[in-house]
């Protein structure tokens, strides 16, 4: 019996082959992209169910949405270039190949965030409200879009022996992703089955999926008992800010601060973090004090 690509050693689970790609007419298409494609029609829908819950118009909600999937993709890849422009400088068109990953959730949510602010401005409508109904959308495209790292054998982490431990072929690797803590390690404790070698790390990927149902669940809880329009955006930023800050700190391909060793997603996700638990405390104080007056 042939080894199986993937293996979740303590969990019995096997993926004995996989393929990050499929043809159409003789057209390859990447399943990375259908993922990342699928999380965001997924995300759009709720986001839409949750606007008409709101008493938000739907044409706007819908505009919105068109306008989110372009700056999303764009603000992913532009923030990801950013940060790993050695990767980039000596072949520009690679910019460009999406195919091969390499989308920053971080750079989509800033691009968002601030394509929200005018498109609020401009359409007359508040961008809390939005922002509410919007935080549904990202977090469950976030669940699903993980997927597809899963499939493109990245975003893992370094090695451990716990109870997700999940091994891979080494060969399946882009060895960018392997750090030099992570070869050393292997250099030294190589796994090797029937000549093949592999790799045991923390799948984060996975732990940022399962970590995001538990912010969408805890949105959903929140809604209907909600104080002020923006708070549901603003536990969206605290839930994920959180878990991001922490799964961030077990990756091997964090993307650093312009060379220094500062990751630039766990500070951003601390910025995130108080910010929006200042926006959050304030404005829940306020609603007291007038709720007392």
């Amino acid at each position: 019996m042939s080894l199986p690509d993937i293996n979740f050693v303590h969990l019995g689970l096997q993926v004995p082959h996989i393929s990050k790609s499929f043809s159409v007419f003789g057209f390859s298409i990447a399943y990375y992209g259908v993922i990342v494609g699928t999380g965001f029609l997924v995300g759009i829908c709720l986001a839409c169910y949750i606007a008409k819950k709101e008493q938000v118009d739907l044409d706007i909600m819908t505009d919105f949405a068109i306008w989110t999937i372009i700056t999303a993709i764009i603000g992913a890849r532009t923030y990801y270039v950013i940060f790993a422009w050695d990767d980039y400088k000596d072949d520009l068109l690679q910019i460009f190949n999406l195919r091969a990953g390499g989308l920053a959730i971080y750079g989509g949510i800033i691009a968002v965030v601030l394509m929200m602010i005018v498109f609020c401005k401009k359409r007359k409508v508040s961008i809390a409200k939005i922002g509410d109904c919007a935080a549904f959308g990202l977090v469950t495209g976030q669940i699903i879009g993980r997927w597809g790292n899963f499939v493109n054998c990245e975003a893992f982490g370094g090695y451990t022996d716990n109870l997700f431990a999940m091994q891979i072929r080494r060969d399946l690797v882009n060895p960018n992703m392997i750090s030099q803590q992570l070869a050393d390690h292997f250099a030294a404790n190589p796994i090797i089955k029937d000549g093949i070698e592999y790799i045991q790390v923390h799948p984060t990927f996975l732990y940022e999926s399962v970590w995001n149902i538990g912010v969408l669940i805890l949105l959903l809880i929140t809604r209907r008992h909600k104080k002020f329009n923006g708070q549901t955006m603003c536990l969206y930023f605290i839930g994920y800010g959180i878990g991001r800050f922490w799964i961030e700190g077990l990756r091997t391909d964090q993307l650093k601060l312009f060379r220094t060793s500062i990751a630039v997603s766990q500070l951003l996700s601390a910025v995130l973090v108080i910010a929006a638990l200042i926006v959050l405390i304030v404005n829940l104080t306020k609603k007291r004090k007038q709720a007392a007056a």
